[in-house]
């Protein structure tokens, strides 16, 4: 039985009961390989980037670039998600709106940087035939409808060559505007108007780069120049009306530098360049941006302006801020542009103005109520796939629909995605954990271990793994509120310095008030498999290595998980190593008073693609417990299991002969709990903890959101019969 740790996220909690009753909840997802035909080579990259909807909100259409295609779902039942298929785009797919049952598609056909070129395409949803095309005369990129229908604006690009030049701007050609009557659901071709652009930036004025487009209901168009960091307004007849520098903004308490993976939210960046990438009109007089940054900046945030370039409303550092604490921090970005604010959708849902800010590196979505445009309140942070490009919202079917671009396939991972999220009653489902109250600023990430506290119900101590490889940390999680949250984080230290050289992936109590870690060692890296012994202060106190006939042996894939059996500590070895037989592998055992090790061997289930392995150990009473887990994602996913060891079949023996292996019982199917949560099954469930009560809660490693949607989920779970 699930019993989620519901989020009340950090906003919500703020924003009153009464707005806390609505809230977006995700309920589906949809891997864009599913809208490959029968016989195609669904190994091929696919993505979702730019995506809109039919009229009637039942049927999407993204643009996906590396197909050259764009693909279409239907959300008549926006839970079950069913494919439409692809239509070929005869060259590369930018961008996309709809009218009426036809959607309009700007299409990049570009030979080169220098000879930039491209058409807009209308096709018809329903024959999925073409019904017109009209030359650009550049390549296209945003494009918005007016919302009475009656036009097009285009933001021709032709975008810079980065490696050319520097990288810099002030590469010809220019980009301009392009703006087409539409007639009968039809482009009049003859009709388009070009918009000079030049002359307005400060940066680089001679070689303006639109990218982002949209119509106010008043016919007015604004235009975001990403890297000549200016924003102009263009009137229904095409001309200038108002031009502005987008402006810097001064960030403090941001993590600026690439320290190899370490969160350290001291520094400060005075005067950055927002450099906006997408915007949206809020009514016909304001406007929000995404300040993503390109050349010079990315001011991390968002901002609210006046078409008059009045700055109503500015995040700062707070947007990334509430991404850190829900452990979305993506830290690899950090001497780059952080979580890269890039999607911008508004829409007002049950009479709330909402502006919805997407991080692409984040992953993540932030739901704002601007009822007051200079004091926005955020209401949620929903997880998104990987690498969220654009969103789109359906306020009449109370549905947010998210376009993530990432597919993992080359690496074997996750898939894009376009995700689903209803708008109901009821308590926030995300952020399941969150460092929100902390009495500091606390990133985490990468969670691969845990332990209750055998004292304090509800207390759970938590190690996060070699991906925070200079900043190994044990934090302290309070079980009991909703969502669950980390109310501390305590370094692990040598000599009074960061410990280096551990990848810790295993945590119990001392009975003393300090803990024994389980470092699972890389020897590529000089990484030593150890047991590690701390005091409450986190301070390395002992450092147990493995006897040599261990290290022999010895594979990448070490210990996870540490626990208590009598006075014996208990590891779980991930894989087999160089003397374990196939599907075998060992429970380790040392002895502290006696320094002696053993081993018992565990038998692994066997999967037809990937490996399985042992990721956590916990002792309950007679029982011990551990989580068995293949290493595959989404659909493929098969084990991710909890299963219960007698006690009583731990008896070490010598370490370099036969070994006893011990029986197993099935305890808990995680699968079910992993697809209730709307998204993607993930890989790594790393954490389990058990209660002196009983309460068994389970985590996720996000991978310190590097390739990884950066979703951690923490949950409880309620099984048959608990030993002890």
């Amino acid at each position: 039985m699930l019993r989620p740790i519901t989020a009340a996220s950090v906003i919500a909690l703020s924003a009153g009961a009464a707005q806390a009753d609505m809230n977006f909840a995700r309920i589906a997802s949809f891997a864009t390989p599913t809208n490959m035909a029968e016989g195609e080579d669904t190994a091929r990259e696919t993505s979702a980037e730019i995506i809109a909807a039919s009229e009637d909100g039942m049927t999407l259409i993204y643009t996906d670039s590396p197909l050259g295609a764009v693909g279409l779902i239907d959300i008549t039942d926006p839970a079950a998600p069913a494919p439409l298929g692809n239509v070929d785009m005869e060259g590369e797919p930018t961008s996309v709106a709809v009218l009426g049952g036809r959607a309009f598609i700007g299409v990049n056909t570009s030979e080169s940087y220098t000879d930039p070129s491209g058409h807009m395409t209308v096709l018809d949803l329903t024959t999925r035939e073409v019904v017109s095309t009209c030359d650009l005369g550049g390549q296209p990129d945003s494009i918005a409808l007016a919302k009475d229908g009656s036009f097009v604006s285009i933001a021709i690009e032709n975008e810079r060559d980065e490696d050319a030049g520097d990288g810099r701007t002030g590469q010809m050609p220019a980009g301009f505007l392009v703006q087409i009557d539409v007639a009968d659901g039809d482009l009049a071709c003859d009709s388009l108007r070009l918009v000079d652009l030049t002359g307005l930036a400060d940066v680089s004025p001679e070689d303006p780069e639109p990218e982002f487009v949209d119509i106010n209901a008043a016919g007015e168009t604004v235009v975001t120049m990403q890297e000549n960091n200016h924003i102009v307004i263009v009137s229904r007849a095409g001309e200038v009306i108002a031009d502005f520098s987008a402006g810097a903004v001064d960030l403090d308490g941001i993590d600026a530098t690439d320290e190899r993976s370490a969160l350290l939210f001291t520094e400060s960046q005075p005067g950055r360049l927002r450099e906006p990438d997408a915007v949206k009109w809020i009514d016909d007089t304001l406007f929000a941006t995404a300040n993503e940054g390109d050349m010079d900046g990315g001011s991390r945030g968002w901002t609210i302006f006046a078409k008059d370039g009045t700055e109503v409303y500015e995040s700062g550092a707070s947007f990334e801020h509430a991404l850190v604490q829900i452990g979305h921090y993506p830290d690899t970005r950090s001497d780059a542009k952080g979580v890269e604010p890039e999607s911008i959708e508004t829409a007002t849902f049950d009479g709330t103005p909402l502006v919805f800010v997407g991080s692409e590196r984040g992953s993540a979505v932030g739901v704002y109520d601007v009822t007051d445009p200079a004091a926005p309140v955020l209401r949620q942070i929903l997880p998104s796939g990987i690498g969220p490009e654009g969103y789109v919202a359906l306020p009449d079917r109370d549905l947010l629909v998210s376009a993530n671009e990432t597919d993992l396939i080359e690496d074997g991972g996750v898939r894009a995605h376009v995700m689903i999220y209803q708008y109901r009653d009821g308590a926030p489902t995300y952020p399941q954990l969150t460092s929100e109250g902390a009495d500091t600023l606390i990133g985490w990430g990468a969670i691969s271990g845990m332990v209750a506290d055998p004292q304090a119900e509800g207390t759970i101590y938590a190690v996060n793994d070699s991906f925070y490889g200079y900043q190994p940390t044990i934090f302290t999680i309070d079980a009991t509120a909703t969502p669950a949250r980390i109310t501390a984080a305590t370094p692990v230290t040598r000599a009074g310095m960061p410990a280096q050289k551990l990848d810790l992936e295993g945590i119990t109590t001392d009975g003393a008030g300090g803990f024994w870690l389980a470092s699972e060692g890389r020897s590529d890296r000089l990484v030593p498999h150890a047991l590690i012994h701390v005091n409450a202060a986190g301070e390395i106190e002992e450092e147990v290595g493995i006897p040599a006939d261990l290290a022999a042996v010895e594979q990448r894939y070490g210990f996870e998980g540490v626990t208590w059996v009598g006075e014996t500590l208990w590891m779980a070895v991930q894989r087999e190593w160089g003397d374990d037989a196939e599907g075998m592998v060992k429970l380790l055992a040392y002895t502290p008073a006696t320094g002696e090790w053993g081993a018992v061997h565990y038998p692994l289930d066997r999967v037809e693609a990937g490996w399985v392995g042992l990721s956590e150990i916990v002792a309950q009473g007679d029982t011990v417990y551990v989580v068995e887990r293949d290493n595959q994602i989404g659909d493929a996913a098969r084990i991710k299991k909890i299963y219960a060891i007698p006690a009583a079949d731990l008896v070490p023996a010598p370490l370099g002969g036969d070994l006893p292996v011990v029986s197993k019982t099935e305890a808990y199917d995680l699968i079910p709990d992993l697809k209730a949560q709307g998204g993607y099954v993930v890989d790594k469930v790393e954490g389990l903890a058990i209660t002196p009560a009983g309460a068994m809660y389970v985590s996720t490693d996000n991978d310190g959101v590097d390739d990884s949607s950066g979703e951690t989920f923490f949950w409880q779970v309620e099984l048959p019969a608990i030993g002890g």
